[in-house]
């Protein structure tokens, strides 16, 4: 996989609107307040992550689909932010890769390729964290290929699980095939108003079906999320205090306590 010390975590829902980009954008400033360095790699050619960050997909060059499918170099295409971490941005362009690569010869290894070419060049990070676009196609294949463990978001608004069982297929298959290591961190539940039984009771209805831990603590529904991407940020540099900024970061260390037991096997 990556060099020793780095952690690549894939983040995947193939349903939309569960808090996905959120989820990467947060974790990755929590993880970076904790001193960890991190890189997120923006996967989707809606390019929601690259936008929440303050980068305008318009202006860019160059970007992550570049990368993919013409192999340029990727450290001339990450970019610091200011929320602390470095980004790999997606374009529009990025839609044209499913159909680039899917002709490709080891295209589910592309990403990989990726990750060990930006090694080499001595751009390490501590964290890799992989936005999936919300579709079970080559990208999403590409990136379980080359993570370390996948986390899903899961809304807990809705019985929105149904869509759990497929993306565990698709894990399934990518372990047979092309990373037998890939382990499943778990689900990350989002949107969650703990007032509701409705949420209570999709939080034990995953765990039980599908047999999948629940990273803790679930992420509160509110309003400060929709605001933190006008602002270009994340919401730990937009409402600090808020229990949504703090459910991140509690779950970054808890995150970050995981990669240090694994580690340790």
């Amino acid at each position: 996989m990556m060099a020793a010390m780095t952690t690549t975590l894939a983040i995947a829902n193939q349903k939309g609107g569960v808090a996905k980009t959120t989820s990467v954008a947060s974790i990755g400033a929590a993880l970076a307040e904790l001193g960890q360095s991190v890189l997120l790699v923006d996967l989707d050619p809606q390019a929601c992550l690259t936008f929440s960050l303050g980068i305008d997909p318009e202006d860019l060059e160059i970007s992550v689909h570049q990368v993919l499918t013409q192999r340029i170099d990727p450290t001339q295409v990450v970019i610091e932010t200011e929320d602390g971490v470095a980004l790999m941005p997606a374009t529009i362009e990025l839609a044209r890769a499913e159909a680039d690569l899917l002709t490709r010869t080891g295209r589910e290894h592309v990403l990989r390729g990726m990750l060990e070419d930006l090694a080499e060049r001595n751009a390490s990070y501590d964290w890799i964290l992989l936005d999936c676009p919300p579709s079970l196609g080559v990208l999403t294949v590409a990136a379980l290929t080359a993570a370390d463990g996948v986390l899903i978001p899961l809304q807990c608004e809705t019985l929105s699980h149904r869509g759990v069982g497929q993306l565990l297929d698709t894990v399934h298959d990518v372990r047979r095939f092309t990373n037998r290591d890939l382990a499943v961190w778990g689900v990350l539940p989002t949107l969650y108003d703990g007032r509701t039984t409705h949420s209570r009771t999709v939080l034990e209805t995953i765990a039980e079906t599908y047999d999948l831990d629940v990273v803790e603590p679930p992420i509160p529904k509110t309003i400060k999320f929709a605001e933190a991407p006008a602002a270009g940020r994340s919401i730990l540099a937009t409402s600090r205090s808020s229990k949504g900024a703090q459910a991140y970061r509690e779950v970054a260390r808890n995150l970050l306590a995981r990669a240090s037991r694994d580690r340790q096997v």
